[in-house]
């Protein structure tokens, strides 16, 4: 009988799959993980939030917004004077946030679906915000000057990402290791950077902030957390690793195999990528889009 882990993988000989430019599955199931990723980033991003100060009254922008659970710090952050706005491209997830926002006692909280790079909001933004999107993009300092241009003078941009070659186990896990190269691999045939974590207090001078900042933080457990999203994460590119030819289905389901049961093991230690956190203030004059500008895909 199929474990729920090899339930997962599709099947090598079915209908090719669509490439896609967002390596990790989308949808409910891609919801479900980024449920499980605000846990384990949840303390640290609201510590993020509290140290660069998000001012009563404040309007805020969460871009790629996922299931919208910084939204929801943000909102509280912002408090009944001043408002979240979460956008992604995934009409589901945007759904399913919808819904859950209704379960808080929150009035001053939307989401839509959009895509932020041809988006002209009514108007510019305290304070924007994006976790884990810019390593998506081939071109990630175009998305930044768009962030730039949606912040109003004053306002501060926040992204938090990640570089990938952070992980490590003990003992040794040759499952990790062939999970870190295939995730590696899948990003970079799609042109995007899985190791984008160090370059992003860059990006942010490139684009125009001024008074740039960073943090650098590094999940580590013994047990669930940053265990279990390593696993599921695998699982949620489990369509590009075999549409790009990566490892067999059979292969790919042991590796998932051998993964969970490293990481069922309280004694063994399994770390996940580094997280940078960079901030920066726009303190030149806003910038609206002109017909000139050429803006690439958010995803």
């Amino acid at each position: 009988m199929a474990t729920p882990q090899q339930q997962r993988v599709p099947r090598a000989g079915g209908e090719p799959v669509q490439q896609q430019r967002y390596v990790i599955r989308g949808g409910v199931e891609g919801r479900e993980r980024l449920r499980l990723l605000s846990e384990v980033m949840g303390p640290a991003t609201r510590a993020l939030l509290a140290e660069v100060g998000i001012p009563a009254g404040s309007t805020c922008l969460d871009v790629g917004c996922g299931g919208g659970d910084v939204t929801l710090e943000l909102a509280r952050a912002a408090g009944a004077t001043g408002r979240a706005v979460g956008v992604d491209l995934d009409e589901t997830k945007i759904d399913i946030a919808r819904r859950e926002a209704d379960q808080h006692d929150l009035s001053n909280i939307v989401f839509e679906v959009r895509d932020v790079s041809e988006w002209e909001p009514d108007e510019l933004f305290d304070v924007v915000y994006a976790r884990f999107l810019l390593t998506h993009l081939p071109d990630p300092g175009a998305l930044v000057s768009v962030l730039r241009r949606h912040t109003r003078p004053g306002g501060v941009v926040i992204v938090e990402d990640i570089d990938f070659r952070g992980h490590f186990a003990e003992p040794h896990c040759p499952a990790l290791v062939r999970f870190v190269d295939y995730y590696t691999k899948s990003v970079n045939r799609r042109g995007a950077d899985p190791n984008i974590g160090p370059r992003l207090p860059g990006l942010l001078r490139q684009a125009g902030f001024e008074n740039v900042q960073m943090n650098l933080l590094h999940p580590a457990a013994l047990s669930g957390g940053i265990k279990l999203l390593t696993c599921v994460t695998l699982e949620n590119i489990a369509e590009a690793v075999l549409q790009d030819g990566l490892a067999s289905e059979k292969e790919l389901r042991e590796t998932i195999e051998e993964l969970h049961a490293f990481a069922r093991d309280p004694h063994t230690v399994l770390g996940g990528p580094r997280v940078f956190q960079a901030w920066g203030r726009n303190l030149g004059p806003a910038r609206r889009r002109s017909k000139g500008d050429t803006i690439p895909d958010s995803r």
